[in-house]
């Protein structure tokens, strides 16, 4: 019998997916638990959401606990697009990928745990600012460290994350650490064309305006896939909404080109859209 667990369970599950903080990600979980199918088919499935509530009931007691202790010394403010995180064992090259990725020029050398501290950086990728985290090298029993909380913190938040590791030891060596944090991830392996699959990973697509009458502008906005007009509009400015009359749109998203949509209108990456106020 297979599961089907049905649309409501299926919302329930994308608001997991979206979810940045701890409290929302359990409030999914817990909705999912409801809804889900209570047979045979489904005790896997219902297994592994228990897991996923206990997972995460215990990182936010530890957070808790850190908040009534020490302040963190660490601070990264979100910028651009997304964050991803670079993540791995000592001396697996995440300061040269950074250094590759990014305008950021952090310290490189053959010794160990040369990198203290986050370091951060930003990636362009066509005009799309996507910020970059180096976080210092993942050992045993890292969470337990004086800064472990902390660190592990800005790895739950990433929207996704570069595992880097020499060998197979050193990757169940992370996998194990980071059980409990780890989201969305690429596994490293130096292939070309990272750029492209950091931003396929990331799900977002490239939106660009015009005025009526007016040249594409640059840079692009930065939306999520399936956003729709209505998104673009808000992203731009709330008071969008409120003026907005129609807007014509050009790209992959339309059969005809420059077709006059709605709000509704799904968009697709690289689509041109022209809004129309009242």
């Amino acid at each position: 019998m297979p599961v089907n667990p049905g649309i409501h369970y299926q919302k329930a599950e994308e608001e997991y997916r979206e979810a940045v903080t701890i409290q929302d990600k359990l409030k999914a979980l817990k909705k999912m638990m409801a809804l889900v199918p209570k047979h045979k088919s489904s005790e896997n499935l219902q297994r592994e959401i228990k897991e996923r509530i206990s997972r995460y009931t215990k990182i936010l007691q530890k957070e808790k606990q850190q908040k009534k202790g020490k302040k963190s010394k660490f601070s990264i403010k979100k910028e651009g697009a997304a964050t991803v995180v670079i993540v791995g064992t000592t001396n697996s090259g995440k300061s040269t990928l950074l250094s590759k990725l990014t305008n950021a020029r952090p310290e490189i050398a053959d010794y160990p745990f040369t990198t203290k501290k986050p370091e951060i950086g930003t990636m362009d990728y066509e005009g799309i600012k996507i910020q970059i985290v180096e976080i210092p090298a993942i050992f045993e029993h890292f969470e337990a460290s004086q800064d472990g909380l902390a660190l592990m913190s800005i790895i739950r938040l990433a929207d996704l994350v570069i595992l880097m590791f020499n060998n197979e030891e050193e990757k169940r060596l992370l996998r194990k650490e980071l059980e409990e944090v780890l989201g969305e991830y690429i596994e490293f392996e130096k292939v070309k064309g990272l750029k492209d699959l950091i931003w396929r990973r990331l799900r977002l697509i490239k939106v660009y305006t015009k005025v009526p009458g007016g040249k594409k502008q640059f840079p692009p906005l930065a939306l999520k896939k399936g956003d729709c007009i209505k998104d673009m509009a808000e992203h731009i400015h709330k008071d969008f909404i409120k003026k907005f009359h129609f807007a014509r749109v050009w790209g992959k998203s339309v059969k005809h080109q420059g077709i006059r949509v709605n709000l509704d209108h799904v968009l697709e990456d690289n689509d041109l859209v022209e809004l129309h106020m009242k």
